[in-house]
């Protein structure tokens, strides 16, 4: 059996390798987040998530824990963490100095015009055909990440991260082209 450095090396070129990872840590990771939000729709965006920067990052892995990925992801989760709680106290911030509370009814959202969807489907073609299928299941459709999970032959952890990844691309290359056009 491979130890964790070995599997993070093997990953630069095989995708299987860093799932063998993914399977040995997803829980743990998880619980890791859990604890800290109470949340298990949070924990589970924030597992997704520390999953896609570990993946984005792999190459820059350096064995310091004798082969163990152990403190290494535990470092990218807490780091996103912070950023998580961060994000949440600016917004908190935010809202109190514009003077609206948690709570309090708020107008409904506008409803969107007719072209909001215009150009997803050339945003979604440029995207990994796992992480199309996996944000069609789960955002078009409105299934549920288990659901999502048994059609696409996946654990929903592994749906999770695939939405997570296509949508943080689909936003960027989406103000890309918002940015190109003004």
């Amino acid at each position: 059996m491979r130890n964790d450095a070995e599997l993070l090396l093997a990953a630069r070129t095989d995708a299987s390798a860093f799932r063998e990872l993914y399977e040995r840590y997803a829980e743990r990771v998880y619980g890791y987040h859990l604890r800290r939000t109470h949340d298990p729709h949070a924990a589970h965006d924030l597992t997704a998530e520390t999953f896609a920067q570990a993946w984005l990052s792999r190459v820059r892995f350096r064995d310091e824990a004798g082969g163990s990925a152990g403190p290494w992801l535990f470092g990218i989760a807490r780091h996103l963490l912070l950023v998580s709680v961060r994000r949440r106290r600016l917004e908190a911030s935010a809202c109190e100095r514009l003077g609206v509370l948690e709570g309090i009814d708020r107008e409904p959202a506008p409803e969107p015009d007719e072209g909001w969807l215009e150009g997803l489907d050339e945003a979604l073609a440029h995207l990994p055909d796992a992480q199309q299928k996996a944000i069609r299941l789960r955002v078009v459709e409105d299934l549920g990440y288990d659901e999502a999970a048994e059609q696409l032959e996946a654990t929903p952890q592994a749906v999770r991260a695939r939405v997570s990844r296509g949508l943080s691309t689909l936003r960027k290359h989406l103000f890309d082209s918002m940015e190109m056009t003004r």
